[in-house]
């Protein structure tokens, strides 16, 4: 597991350091060479520049800049975090279920109980859960029992729920504080542009001023988009390795009613 993480930070920090390193996409056409060449700066007849660095990122965008970028890396953190340790090896898995069957069938619970304990699985949980209360309450009858399976059930599958909210929850924000920084870079520009007088140079300087503030607005989307995206995915994937939580967790506590059923006639009988 923790591999997993150092894993995934080090394709973060990676992926951060090459959009460090140079531009991020190109926003209009070079300049013919002549004009370059009549020009000390590459981009005189082009206010609005060739291309987008990130350190010119950071400067068109101003201050929202910071916490676009931090949710970009979170948003990719845990993209790639899911994708490693949302599957059904960390839910449930069929070596767990071979073992819990072989032992409740041999009434070993102790021996389960130590199992579950070895096992980082949401199903091992649940059964740890119900073996801990079944043999600290050997009197507790099997419908008791049940109701803290299935109790100990619910809060595993909202646990798995909750973790992949927090990717729909940066795929909503993302938007919402790109708008807000296009909202202070429009306010910024008009209230620029009003202190000058009227021509020519306004309009171009209202141009520019708002296709600035827009990249607020655009680095939004590309990271609220991707984020919803894959956030629909795992929601699917988790809920159906609830489903199959919930048939294994049916299939176990079977099991345990007939070892209850079994222990009752023993204890009639005599």
């Amino acid at each position: 597991m923790h591999r997993k993480i150092l894993l995934a930070l080090a394709v973060l920090a990676f992926v951060f350091s090459w959009m460090a390193a140079g531009p991020a996409y190109a926003q209009g056409t070079a300049p013919a060479p002549a004009a370059a060449a009549a020009s000390a700066d590459p981009n005189a007849d082009n206010p609005f520049g060739d291309t987008l660095t990130f350190s010119g990122f950071i400067k068109r965008t101003g201050i929202m800049a910071y916490p676009l970028i931090g949710l970009s890396m979170i948003a990719f953190f845990m993209i790639v975090l899911f994708t490693l340790t949302i599957r059904q090896g960390t839910v449930v898995s069929d070596a767990f279920m071979n073992s819990a069957d072989a032992l409740i069938r041999k009434q070993d619970y102790l021996g389960l109980l130590a199992v579950c304990n070895r096992r980082n699985e949401c199903i091992a949980r649940v059964t740890a859960k119900t073996l801990d209360f079944a043999t600290r309450n050997p009197t507790a009858s099997f419908e008791e029992v049940k109701e803290v399976t299935e109790a100990e059930g619910n809060r595993q599958s909202s646990l798995l729920l909750a973790r992949i909210a927090y990717l729909g929850d940066v795929g909503a924000v993302a938007p919402m504080l790109g708008l807000l920084g296009t909202t202070l870079g429009m306010i910024t520009t008009f209230h620029e542009i009003s202190g000058k007088g009227a021509g020519g140079s306004n309009q171009l300087g209202l141009a520019q001023g708002v296709s600035e503030a827009l990249l607020c607005t655009a680095s939004g989307l590309v990271i609220g988009i991707p984020a919803l995206m894959f956030y629909a995915i795992f929601r699917g994937k988790v809920n159906r390795l609830i489903s199959e939580m919930e048939a294994a967790t049916t299939h176990l506590m079977a099991l345990l009613a007939v070892q209850y059923k079994r222990a009752a006639r023993a204890a009639a009988s005599v």
